[in-house]
């Protein structure tokens, strides 16, 4: 079963009447109404890698890598790797989004704003523009300028996702400010991600600020060209190694297994897809035992077929290799590469296939440094890719930039804008492959809105590939 983290909560204390004035003060400290950031930090970020990262006691992130054909269910069709959704199948995951997540991290900025502790007002701006891009690129329009108001605005509207994506750049804006101005408290072992190392949140935002430009690209009232270049412009203050990873560690204890390895327990009758597992071998590619284990019942690399009619055994299908899915592994939010898988792509569109060569190849590089790749497995590797060119560049960079985002719900915004890495739809599919999901249900009955009648064939705003 998969584990969550639950944030911390505030608690305020009725006054009874009739109780003697020196028990009035109403105190428990076992339930403080006033939180520091310092407690108020690591929970969060836990909650994001747990939940919005890696789908926690929700279904959204597993749901995307299904759409992706990485992982498969060994169940019998119908289910969702064939495109079955209800709407209360996103319940968990906006309750995660927003009550969780998102409200928490707006109460945070309150708190580190009224006591001037900038570095913590930063972080929680950062960390909103990375889980409301998380969810506009889900769901689409959403609520975000009216949200968080409580009983002053129950019902608030949806803001369009042209709308959300002006305050991403906002909020990023907003805190690489607040950065700068170097006052309050620090961070320290309290920040699971950078341990306080504010230069490197700094890089985050960066990343992320090019990462929204470049989801723009082909989106109404944009220019690839525009956005390309406002990319590269980020990309300069950007992550610059892949010590700069956003990631969480886990020690794999009990209770502090990294979600993935949860994920890929028996109990979920979770296994990888046979689409992605034998990319590996189509491509020769020397990650495959670095990122796949090989089934227990056969030592073969065997991925699961989506839509099979019948269930077959756990045993004799793969699961991700320990480096993303061992109990003690890291999980990774942002990487290193992503930049400069970006930066190939947005060098493509200004500069042409040929500048864009040694980014998209060192991009390969990096992540095969990480996962343990030798120097001439990685050089025999990229020679046998090719050289970029007019036909294949696109394919070629948005191909090596899904494997290592591997696990990361970006590669599904990624296929959505640019059709790579191609995929068909699956056996038994009960429509196209999904451009989106559902809205919740609980979400439908408390806060009707117009946008809630989208289905998962419908497009967003951006997505007009």
């Amino acid at each position: 079963m998969k584990k969550t983290y639950f944030i911390l909560s505030f608690a305020f204390m009725m006054a009874f009447a009739g109780c003697k004035k020196y028990i009035d003060v109403n105190y428990d400290p076992n339930r403080p109404i006033d939180v520091k950031e310092s407690l108020m930090l690591p929970p969060i970020q836990m909650l994001i890698s747990q939940n919005i990262n890696a789908s926690g006691d929700g279904n959204l992130s597993v749901v995307l890598q299904q759409y992706l054909q990485v992982m498969a269910l060994n169940q019998v069709a119908p289910n969702f790797g064939t495109y079955q959704m209800y709407n209360i199948d996103m319940d968990g995951d906006w309750n995660n989004v927003y009550v969780r997540t998102l409200n928490n991290l707006s109460l945070l900025n309150l708190k580190a704003a009224a006591n001037g502790n900038f570095n913590y007002t930063a972080i929680s701006k950062i960390l909103t523009a990375y889980t409301l891009g998380f969810a506009t690129d889900a769901w689409g329009d959403i609520p975000y300028s009216q949200a968080f108001k409580g009983i002053d605005v129950a019902n608030p509207t949806y803001d369009t996702q042209q709308q959300i994506y002006t305050q991403l750049q906002r909020l990023l804006d907003d805190g690489i400010a607040d950065i700068g101005r170097n006052a309050g408290l620090a961070p320290g072992s309290d920040d699971l991600m950078y341990a306080g190392d504010m230069a490197k949140w700094k890089k985050l935002a960066y990343t992320l600020k090019a990462r929204y430009y470049m989801h723009l690209s082909k989106a109404p009232g944009n220019t690839a060209a525009a956005q390309a270049q406002l990319a590269l412009t980020a990309l300069t203050n950007g992550m610059q190694s892949n010590d700069d990873d956003a990631k969480t560690a886990f020690s794999g204890a009990a209770g502090a297994e990294n979600p993935w390895q949860q994920n890929f327990l028996p109990g979920t009758t979770f296994v990888l897809a046979n689409t992605f597992v034998d990319a590996f071998t189509t491509r020769n590619d020397p990650r495959l035992s670095k990122m796949v284990k090989p089934a227990k019942q056969t030592g073969l690399y065997t991925g699961r077929q989506i839509g099979l009619d019948e269930i077959g055994s756990l045993e004799a299908y793969s699961i991700p290799a320990d480096f993303y899915a061992g109990a003690n592994a890291n999980n990774y939010l942002v990487n290193y590469t992503e930049a400069l898988f970006i930066k190939a792509e947005a060098t493509l569109v200004v500069s042409g296939f040929a500048a864009a060569e040694p980014i998209y190849q060192d991009g390969i590089k990096q992540h095969m440094t990480k996962v343990g790749v030798s120097t001439t497995d990685m050089n025999t590797y990229i020679a046998s890719r090719g050289t970029l060119n007019n036909t294949n560049a696109l394919r070629l960079i948005m191909e090596e930039k899904s494997i290592a985002n591997f696990l990361n719900a970006e590669n599904y915004t990624d296929w959505r804008r640019t059709g790579f890495p191609a995929l068909t739809k699956v056996k038994n599919a009960l429509s196209e492959i999904p451009r989106r999901v559902l809205y919740p249900n609980t979400e439908i009955t408390a806060n009707p809105q117009p946008q809630q009648k989208a289905k998962l064939t419908d497009r967003l705003w951006w997505d007009v590939n």
